[in-house]
């Protein structure tokens, strides 16, 4: 038997998987990676952190299998700088969560046909995405600038930091679904765009490689003096795509954790959303690609560790089905914006609000009114993905934390009027990552990864019509209010 190794460097820890030739998962590790917030807005990692969780996540594993691959994914817009000849970084990994960014945002607008932009990239003109972030860096420290633009720097994201430390310097690479999320990157072309590096006053010197999402990369090393093959990069998310076996137009994947990250595949052509979304690369190799809808939910897990955490309502996460099914007020509405709404409104500037409160109104049902506006989250987000393709994807599949929750796998398969259907496989992205690998190095078909795709349950839509219709209608008043209320 032959086996894969999947490298999940995610935001809040780095996982490895074992997968064997069929997919299936045989053992995994994790690493818990730190964060700091030196200030409001800012979201931080130590770059030496990352490659110490890769190392410890890998560990373990590597001398209990033969290994014939390695698949890498990353957590997307996350990037560090550093030094080209000492290696040492000169910021620290700047987390896609941080806002630092939203100033040269304001400072260029003016400057930036959102259409053109648009059409370029997939994207909005917003801190999320790396570039931003990379020229407020060299607005407010003028000697990185410099050195940027007198090749002593080099910029990557997370796997590009790792990979190149693992292989001393030798690789200095991405691929283009990474690429795709960073503002610079044309994703027609498959290339980093001129006028884009101008923009941002970035220069091309520092940026890494663009390489196929699969295909023999370079060999790294993790310690033990025993080299592997490197075969696959991706974004976290579109390894999730391609682990729940998404391969088909139409079809699409909610990826549940301290938010819920949609994406469905839309084919090999790129497509721009007419209600909110974005569009970005899937995975693209030879013979393949896949451009995909992107539709980001900032608070899903958060919100109910916010119910445990802060509101004390529950002991522990899973209470919260519990309580939501012993709610007997289906007339309070709570909207979840902590961190304001993002697909598909992006309206950063909205905070969270509760409605329909009476003196009977108990703790169960401000758990249950929350879990049902995650799942209107969902619908709305689903919903536009649905009317910009034209088609109505067959099925959702889901995966992460929350995935395990009934009550609200439930209620948005209620919502959606959908089969919703939870992965077996609890790590779908690092799967998914070490089966790209598997495609590449063991010639892996996308046939057998489907036939070998399980899910755990399966939740089949049960409320009427007038119901379904009610309960959106209330949700969507209560949107209108938060929206108006903060201007």
């Amino acid at each position: 038997m032959k086996y894969l190794l999947g490298i999940d460097q995610g935001t809040t820890q780095t996982t490895a998987v074992i997968v064997n030739e069929l997919g299936e998962m045989m053992e995994k590790n994790s690493a818990q990676l730190p964060a700091r917030f030196p200030q409001a807005g800012w979201v931080e990692q130590e770059p030496a952190d990352i490659v110490r969780t890769v190392k410890e996540a890998c560990a373990p594993l590597l001398d209990k299998y033969d290994i014939s691959a390695v698949g890498f994914d990353n957590q997307g817009e996350t990037f560090i700088v550093w030094d080209k000849s000492t290696g040492q970084p000169v910021t620290p990994a700047i987390v896609w969560q941080d806002t630092r960014g939203e100033s040269v945002c304001k400072s260029i607008a003016s400057h930036v046909d959102p259409n053109l932009l648009r059409l370029k990239t997939g994207l909005l003109l917003d801190s999320y995405f790396s570039a931003p972030k990379l020229k407020w860096v060299f607005e407010n420290y003028p000697e990185l600038r410099e050195q940027a633009h007198d090749g002593k720097l080099l910029f990557g994201t997370t796997e590009t930091w790792v990979i190149w430390i693992l292989t001393q310097g030798r690789l200095h690479v991405t691929d283009p679904s990474t690429a795709s999320r960073t503002l610079l990157f044309d994703m027609n072309k498959f290339e980093w765009d001129d006028e884009l590096l101008k923009l941002f006053d970035v220069p091309r010197s520092i940026l890494p490689e663009v390489k196929p999402s699969a295909g023999y990369i370079g060999d790294v090393d993790f310690g033990n003096g025993k080299p592997l093959p490197l075969h696959a990069l991706l974004v976290d998310q579109q390894a999730a795509l391609f682990g729940q076996a998404c391969f088909k137009a139409g079809e699409m994947k909610c990826s549940f954790g301290t938010g819920s990250f949609l994406l469905m595949n839309i084919g090999d052509k790129p497509k721009l959303s007419n209600n909110g979304l974005l569009t970005t690369v899937g995975w693209n190799f030879e013979g393949h690609t896949a451009y995909a809808f992107d539709g980001g939910i900032f608070v899903t897990g958060s919100a109910v560790q916010w119910l445990r955490d802060n509101l004390k309502l529950i002991p522990d996460s899973a209470a919260s089905n519990e309580a939501a099914n012993k709610s007997t007020d289906s007339g309070v509405v709570v909207v979840p914006a902590l961190q304001g709404l993002a697909a598909p409104h992006w309206r950063t500037d909205v905070r969270g609000a509760m409605f329909g409160l009476n003196r009977s109104t108990s703790s169960d049902d401000i758990v249950r009114a929350t879990l049902d506006g995650i799942a209107c989250r969902v619908y709305e987000v689903v919903t536009a993905m649905s009317q910009d393709l034209g088609q109505t994807p067959p099925h959702l599949k889901v995966d992460g934390g929350p995935s395990g929750n009934p009550y609200l796998m439930q209620m948005i398969a209620d919502l959606l009027n959908l089969e919703v259907r939870v992965s077996a496989a609890l790590e779908a992205t690092a799967i998914g990552i070490a089966n790209l690998a598997g495609v590449s190095a063991l010639g892996t078909s996308f046939e057998s990864l489907s036939s070998n795709w399980k899910s755990e349950k399966v939740y089949m839509p049960r409320i009427k019509k007038e119901e379904r219709g009610k309960k959106l209608e209330q949700w969507n008043r209560a949107v209108d209010a938060v929206k108006g209320f903060h201007g």
